[in-house]
């Protein structure tokens, strides 16, 4: 297996060089990069977005540049699914299911949000953005075991 995966490697690399040289003379759009095991995608039809899926697994078919894509739909309930696709499609490009046009669509995470970091005046003091000094605990232990609430 892990010989296969090299190659399905070295075939994207040649797959994204034959793309750029397409988009040079104008042939086709190019592409970002190609989604690969393991990344979500948003599955367009028509146009729309209509579900996000999680890429299971890509195999390599009989015919050159075609994959098994293995996905697992993102919805109520699972769902697994498999394609057969050319790997331009995996990179993005639209293509159709019984006349339907359909694209995938690479979702890139993004970065989580650092807290805002607290200056040497709110260390020393204790208090944080926007509060007072003069702010109240209250305490719900006694509370809850008296109602029975648990």
């Amino acid at each position: 297996m892990r010989l296969q995966c090299k190659k399905i490697t070295a075939e994207h690399a040649e797959s994204a060089e034959k793309n750029k040289k397409y988009a040079a003379c104008g042939k086709k759009q190019e592409f970002n990069r190609m989604a690969a095991e393991n990344d979500l995608v948003l599955i367009y039809f028509e146009d729309k977005p209509l579900v996000f899926a999680r890429i299971e697994e890509i195999l390599p078919n009989s015919k050159p540049d075609w994959y098994h894509v293995r996905l697992l739909l993102l919805q109520v309930p699972l769902q697994i699914v498999t394609w057969i696709l050319r790997d331009v499609y995996i990179g993005g490009a639209e293509f159709t299911m019984n006349g339907k046009r359909m694209r995938l669509e690479k979702v890139v995470v993004p970065e989580p949000v650092s807290p805002p970091e607290t200056t040497q005046n709110q260390e020393t003091t204790g208090d944080t953005a926007g509060q007072s000094g003069n702010a109240k605990v209250i305490s719900l232990k006694g509370k809850i075991k008296k109602e029975g609430l648990k």
